[in-house]
């Protein structure tokens, strides 16, 4: 009998090893949560319905101060800043970031700002998935469902949704600071755009004015959220890198009609 030596063993049982190991099939580890999925998440723990105040009652000093605001700011149907609420109305992000330009200083042109869009798509997620528990709780009436007036949307749109807390005002103040972050020198420009964001709504005639103060809220503390968030993190600093070089590439100043619209919403329409 032929007599195998002990190194050719190990030898041929290390190569049969191999030979397994090879034709084992490959397992992809599982793939990371995405962003949006981790700022659903975070947007789902948010209470914002035990958070907010609830919205006023029928007979309070709030209520009956929501439906003064609502009466008199009928007045403002077709004047400049009716025209800048009609413009406010659409949020989806190209739009969203054209609202910010004046105040970036800078045209946010979401095409050549991909990382930044992606960025303000997250808070928007956000803001969405933390105001539709608070409207539920709430169920308080659109204004013109309360006193008859001018809106500059079309109700049918909104009359079978509810006013309290305001999406718009959530997502506005959301972008708005997350802007800030990215753009500190900046700031009171964008936080007035924020602000008029929401009073938008107010001219508009689709929210209360206590709806659009629950949407300011609601939008820092949507961002705060956000911030407990690794990924979030991440696609803030690559928003940062992104918009400070393009910020430096484009020195053309703003639009002559920033100043105007600067004028148009320092004051409150209320």
């Amino acid at each position: 009998m032929k007599k195998v030596s002990i190194p050719a063993l190990q030898a041929g049982c290390l190569a049969a090893l191999f030979l397994v190991a090879a034709c084992a099939p490959t397992r992809t580890p599982p793939p990371a949560a995405t962003a949006s999925a981790t700022v659903a998440a975070a947007a789902a723990e948010l209470q914002t319905a035990v958070l907010l105040p609830a919205a006023p009652k029928a007979g309070t000093p709030r209520y009956e101060a929501d439906r003064g605001v609502f009466r008199a700011t009928r007045a403002l149907e077709g004047t400049p800043r009716w025209a800048l609420a009609q413009q406010d109305v659409d949020y989806a992000t190209p739009r969203l970031m054209d609202d910010f330009s004046c105040a970036m200083g800078v045209p946010l042109d979401a095409s050549r700002l991909p990382k930044l869009a992606a960025l303000v798509d997250l808070a928007s997620q956000a803001a969405d998935a933390s105001t539709r528990p608070a409207k539920k709780a709430n169920q308080r009436q659109r204004p013109f469902l309360i006193d008859p007036g001018a809106t500059c949307q079309s109700t049918a749109e909104l009359s079978n949704s509810f006013d309290y807390p305001s999406g718009h005002a959530t997502r506005g103040w959301a972008v708005g600071l997350v802007l800030t972050e990215l753009a500190p020198d900046r700031a009171t420009d964008l936080l007035l755009r924020a602000r008029a964001f929401g009073d938008s709504r107010v001219v508009c005639g689709v929210h209360n004015l206590s709806a659009i103060e629950a949407g300011a809220m609601n939008g820092a503390a949507v961002v705060a959220v956000l911030h407990t968030s690794p990924s979030f993190q991440a696609s803030l600093a690559d928003a940062r890198r992104e918009l400070e070089a393009y910020r430096h590439a484009n020195t053309e100043g703003a639009d002559p009609q920033c100043a105007a619209q600067r004028a148009l919403i320092e004051t409150t329409p209320y």
